[in-house]
């Protein structure tokens, strides 16, 4: 009987989404979220801020929101904290879980993991974009250093170990995988996530993957993530950021 009770008890999972002016995006993306839900799980959008109406559309999609200011790490760590679940997925505002994306969650931290993320590809079909996806994949699987935009996740007990992401304007989920890697196994799962190629198709793929390349370079050598903040928007258009943080690639 105490068997089967066990085997019955399914870890909640919490879906954790921060968004700064994503109004036009949650509606694609969303849903598929919404969809891989299971009874007791729970998904809070974590608004920076917005001015475009992000909060409303997210509420009327069916997500609970909680608001304060920007910063993908306390825009993370406070959506996490509003949760109780067992488990915590983050995910960008334009990543979108493939189907059984949960299930192999669940089953990596049952089996031990303190946390991982998912394979990637690109919503595009351009050559460079398709090998560069191939190139994550291989970073991934080689250093077990997964990336925000593919979803990375944790048992909550791991997260609040770690005491959560730092509060930095840049390279907080790797800072996050680094850490959650010398806490146990870091499970990357077979599936692959389907992440925005925008951020690669305004700058160029090629200049995009200097840019990272030379940012994590940089960290490695000990500069600052306040300072490498400051360089990587000085090499952007001039705009109101999105919600800082890592990417792919």
């Amino acid at each position: 009987m105490l068997a089967s009770s066990r085997q019955r008890k399914v870890m909640r999972i919490a879906v954790v989404v921060p968004v700064l002016e994503e109004a036009a995006t949650l509606p694609r993306t969303l849903p598929a979220g919404l969809a891989a839900l299971a009874p007791g799980d729970e998904l809070v959008v974590a608004d920076g801020g917005s001015a475009d109406g992000t909060a409303a559309v997210a509420r009327r999609l069916g997500a609970r929101v909680v608001s304060g200011p920007s910063g993908r790490g306390s825009q993370l760590n406070r959506g996490a904290a509003a949760t109780t679940a067992e488990i915590l997925l983050f995910l960008h505002a334009d990543t979108v879980l493939p189907p059984g994306a949960l299930g192999a969650v669940r089953q990596a931290i049952a089996g031990g993991a303190a946390g991982g993320a998912f394979l990637v590809r690109f919503d595009s079909d351009r050559r460079l974009l398709r090998l560069g996806g191939w190139l994550v994949n291989l970073r991934t699987r080689a250093l077990r250093l997964p990336l925000g935009d593919q979803a990375q996740f944790a048992s909550r007990a791991a997260f609040e170990r770690l005491g959560g992401f730092r509060d930095w304007p840049i390279l907080e989920d790797l800072d996050l995988a680094w850490r959650l890697r010398r806490q146990g196994r870091l499970a990357i799962a077979g599936l692959r996530v389907t992440t925005s190629a925008r951020r690669f198709l305004k700058l160029g793929v090629v200049r995009t993957v200097a840019i990272n390349w030379t940012i994590w370079l940089l960290f490695a050598l000990g500069v600052s993530p306040h300072r490498l903040a400051r360089w990587y928007r000085g090499r952007r258009p001039v705009r109101r950021p999105r919600c800082p943080g890592g990417g792919t690639a």
